[in-house]
């Protein structure tokens, strides 16, 4: 099982908001960045600090995909 972040970088894009901002905003570091852009798994705590800056939930931003 592995996830996909794609709902995550739709949501950027309805909100006109670059990663780089969204990485401003969320305290995330680069690297942490660059896993997802590869959807590779990400700690509780990073998806927490982006659901709540942007105001949304998790099934928002990611799948689980087979």
């Amino acid at each position: 099982m592995g996830v996909s972040y794609n709902r995550l970088w739709k949501q950027l894009i309805d909100k006109n908001m670059k990663r780089i901002e969204m990485q401003h905003l969320t305290g995330i570091s680069a690297n942490i960045l660059a896993r997802m852009g590869k959807n590779q798994y990400v700690s509780m705590e990073t998806i927490e600090k982006i659901c709540k800056k942007l105001d949304c939930t998790i099934d928002e931003i990611m799948d689980f995909t087979d």
